[in-house]
């Protein structure tokens, strides 16, 4: 069970479901880098792509486009796509007029999988990489009326400065969570990165699975990826989720809390305490006393943290196999010091302890 704030309504909505498959995609990064949003000359990789699409002509009087690689956010992690669609947007330009000079300023050119071949191919027509070094980023100089651009930049490969004065500046912004991620993260108790994308449960064994049962992720909600990457990892997602909903009843593990409705009070500490909202007040269930109502957590949601059975105060919560006869009795067999006994034949003393 979820509980979603509508925005229609402004109420909110239980929503009861068997799975939940986060996609929320990723968005283009837009900061200030590189002077950008001071001219219509220094577009993103994403608006270059809209001018292509609908405005191919006015790149047949264009003379020089630069590109520069790993803006912003993207200096601290790789946005994977980032060099990928810099390459093909620069090869489209360079068929729609093969007289244009394109420059790309980069960092470490990585395209994943079979692109390097693109790589290869925009070597070959004539793009021009030049590689800069992160202590000295390029420089950008705008004129007043925004209509000029200076290019300022130390290549790393030749130890030169060059000046370069594009027609057009093209920055490679990285792809950035949407703000909607850390929400949704709060909201199903699913965990983060460090760079705010969703997190899984194992890189290698559960690379769509959440840490918490029955949710699962796909797309660039995860990391940014390529359009195939997606794809697949979306339809490993539904695999995954399938596996619950075609299944009449699910195993719980065994390190799950089980309530005693006897001694339950319907205090309600641990619907409040819960970080997974797990336990309820089942009206059906009589608690001490014969009161109505007492708490009922389902095994095949619990996830064994242990913090109900720590804080109820009428010890009516267990953790299956650490109840509290379990735990005492290890601590007595601690404390006890008859309690380890080793049998002689296996004790071999030293010479010198020797008799």
């Amino acid at each position: 069970t979820t509980e979603i704030q509508n925005s229609v309504t402004n109420q909110t909505e239980e929503i009861k479901h068997g799975a939940a498959i986060l996609a929320t995609g990723a968005q283009e990064y837009r900061g200030a880098e590189y002077s950008y949003g001071t001219s219509s000359k220094i577009v993103t990789q994403q608006e270059l792509e809209g001018l292509l699409s609908h405005q191919p002509a006015i790149f047949s009087g264009e003379k020089s486009i630069a590109m520069i690689q790993c803006v912003g956010p993207a200096e601290k992690y790789c946005s994977r796509i980032c060099c990928t669609v810099a390459i093909k947007n620069a090869l489209t330009l360079k068929k729609l007029n093969p007289a244009l000079q394109i420059f790309i300023l980069y960092r470490d050119i990585r395209t994943y999988g079979f692109k390097e071949k693109e790589y290869t191919k925009a070597r070959k027509a004539g793009i021009i990489f030049m590689r800069y070094d992160p202590e000295k980023k390029p420089e950008v100089i705008v004129s007043p009326d925004g209509q000029q651009l200076e290019l300022n930049v130390f290549d790393r490969s030749l130890q030169r400065d060059f000046r370069l004065a594009p027609d057009l500046l093209v920055l490679s912004m990285p792809l950035v969570p949407r703000p909607e991620s850390r929400e949704l993260a709060n909201l199903f108790k699913v965990a983060l990165d460090e760079h705010g994308f969703f997190l899984e449960a194992h890189v290698k064994l559960r690379p769509v699975d959440f840490a918490t049962n029955g949710i699962f992720m796909a797309g660039m909600a995860h990391y940014p990826k390529l359009l195939d990457e997606s794809l697949i990892q979306a339809q490993a997602a539904a695999a995954r989720a399938v596996r619950v909903l075609s299944r009449p009843s699910l195993t719980a593990g065994g390190q799950v809390a089980v309530v005693t409705p006897e001694l339950c009070t319907g205090c309600l500490t641990c619907v409040r305490i819960c970080p997974f909202n797990v336990p309820i007040i089942d009206a059906s269930l009589k608690g001490i006393g014969g009161i109505s109502g007492a708490a009922y957590i389902e095994a095949a949601v619990c996830q064994g943290c242990g913090t109900c059975a720590a804080e109820c105060p009428a010890r009516a919560i267990q953790l299956m196999h650490y109840t509290d006869e379990q735990l005492n009795a290890k601590v007595d067999a601690l404390l006890d010091p008859y309690s380890v006994f080793i049998p002689l034949n296996q004790v071999t003393l030293s010479k010198e302890l020797e008799p």
